[in-house]
């Protein structure tokens, strides 16, 4: 089986991963007529080959390769479940991951794609199930969830071993609960989803402040 991945990695050596302040997405440099980049986060860039299409390569960024061997280990005390990847290898600045296909909840919101209230609970399933192997289910977020034949899949636990709660899901889930029934079934311009993300990271505080948050988003909305 590892011979599999291992066709792909003089192709993800050309590419190299720079991180950003003000938790901006990462920069891309370089490239490979067989790879293409999947996924884009803050602290790494994920690609699949098209030699070894069944895997994700998640390629960290320089200054942020020692989250390789924590989230590696992440992945091993989780062991196996249908919530979350499979990792198959750790390398130096990148994990070999199952390719899982499905949309991300940040593209569905995008293209109007129906968000079921399996995925919400499954969710919460999910964050029980990584408490019980005690750690801390943190960072969930839109862009960390698959839409996956109705069920979600969580594909980034790379701050699971920190401590805290950043209220991500909470506020997520009552975001669901309370305003997705305004939007479900329709495609929400790109620059609006994207200025709600920024305006969310950079919010005083925490869980006090969503409802704060919540009516500032709904006066811009009102405005449109």
């Amino acid at each position: 089986m590892e011979s599999d991945w291992i066709k792909a990695i003089d192709s993800l050596s050309k590419i190299k991963v720079y991180s950003n302040p003000n938790n901006e997405p990462v920069t891309i440099n370089g490239d490979a007529d067989d790879i293409k980049c999947i996924g884009i986060g803050t602290d790494a860039a994920v690609f699949q080959s098209l030699y070894a299409p069944a895997y994700a390569f998640k390629l960290y960024a320089k200054d942020k390769i020692d989250k390789v061997k924590v989230e590696a280990n992440v992945y091993q005390i989780l062991g196996d479940s249908p919530f979350f990847p499979t990792c198959f290898a750790s390398y130096d600045e990148y994990l070999v991951l199952s390719y899982e296909k499905g949309k991300t909840l940040f593209d569905c919101i995008l293209q109007g794609i129906h968000i079921p209230e399996q995925v919400v609970n499954d969710v919460e399933v999910a964050r029980e199930y990584v408490r019980n192997k005690g750690l801390n289910p943190r960072d969930i977020h839109l862009k960390n969830i698959i839409l996956q034949n109705g069920r979600a899949k969580i594909i980034d636990v790379s701050e699971y071993t920190m401590p805290g709660n950043d209220f991500r899901w909470e506020h997520l889930k009552k975001g669901y609960e309370q305003y997705y029934h305004l939007i479900d079934g329709n495609s929400v311009p790109f620059w609006l989803v994207e200025t709600i993300r920024k305006w969310y990271n950079n919010r005083v505080g925490n869980s006090s402040s969503y409802e704060e948050f919540t009516k500032t988003i709904l006066k811009l909305l009102y405005k449109k």
